[in-house]
């Protein structure tokens, strides 16, 4: 009986820790959660306004024999995989890496998020610290690998965040562009004409979308992680509720049975 109250007071410590723990972990996410927020909202807004320039170019006729919208059979397609830094975000990352199975062949995984990173073997790149700049360079790439038809296709595939209980996991197809027909450029003069500001446009487009992209990942991590860890520590809490209605029990019942020794050995003597 003694060995069992000392097990069950071992787990109880053992649970308490992992309680501290995911109320700590639960504390950090949602310190990040306002700060991701806010980057995710003026990140969309600044995504919205240059896909507004890029329907307007791809609309006009001079544009159309651009090789930013040519439509190459897809046969060789490129994914940017953005994921997220660290675990304990419950099926975050998981769910990336599952929707991007679905997506059939793909010639080349690129990686952002350490976790990504990990599974596609490349090097370590941080979502939460993944700049402009960054953003950039990775854009200038691909679209000098476009143009030069080393692939047909890029999508990102990323995690839209819809509220705090649901994150989905979608994918973005930026090249080739889409002729938008719905779209007019009114008003809007380009100089010197549309053919020569549009793969201007498509670098910033591209490097918008990206960024966007991530912000909006790092924020359904965030929430995510959140949620796991509020989970957790409910969990938690009813587990040490349960061990210690059964410490009580098993020390109760030690003490019954010492009481009933001591009476029994009065009475032999």
């Amino acid at each position: 009986m003694g060995a069992n109250t000392k097990l069950l007071r071992s787990r109880i410590k053992s649970v308490d820790s992992t309680l501290h723990l995911t109320r700590a972990m639960g504390l950090v996410a949602s310190s990040k959660i306002r700060r991701a927020g806010e980057a995710t909202t003026k990140s969309r807004q600044y995504y919205d306004a240059v896909k507004t320039v890029i329907d307007c170019l791809t609309s006009s006729p001079q544009t159309a024999n651009s090789p930013y919208l040519a439509q190459r059979e897809a046969t060789r397609t490129k994914l940017i995989v953005i994921a997220g830094d660290r675990g304990l975000a419950g099926g975050y990352n998981a769910n990336v890496f599952r929707f991007a199975a679905t997506l059939g062949q793909v010639l080349e995984y690129i990686p952002i998020g350490k976790r990504s990173c990990d599974r596609y073997k490349a090097e370590q790149i941080s979502s939460e610290d993944f700049s402009s700049t960054n953003a950039l360079e990775l854009s200038k790439r691909l679209c000098d690998e476009f143009v030069k038809e080393e692939y047909d296709r890029l999508g990102i595939v990323y995690t839209r965040y819809d509220s705090m209980m649901a994150q989905t996991p979608t994918v973005r197809w930026v090249l080739p562009l889409e002729p938008n027909k719905n779209e007019s450029a009114g008003g809007i003069i380009f100089e010197p004409d549309e053919q020569t500001i549009l793969p201007t446009a498509v670098l910033e487009y591209l490097s918008g979308s990206l960024i966007a992209a991530v912000r909006e990942s790092f924020l359904s991590e965030v929430a995510a992680r959140k949620m796991a860890m509020d989970s957790a520590g409910k969990n938690a809490t009813q587990m040490i509720e349960e061990l210690q209605l059964e410490y009580n029990r098993a020390r109760q019942g030690a003490i019954t049975q010492e009481i009933t020794e001591i009476v029994a050995g009065s009475g032999e003597n």
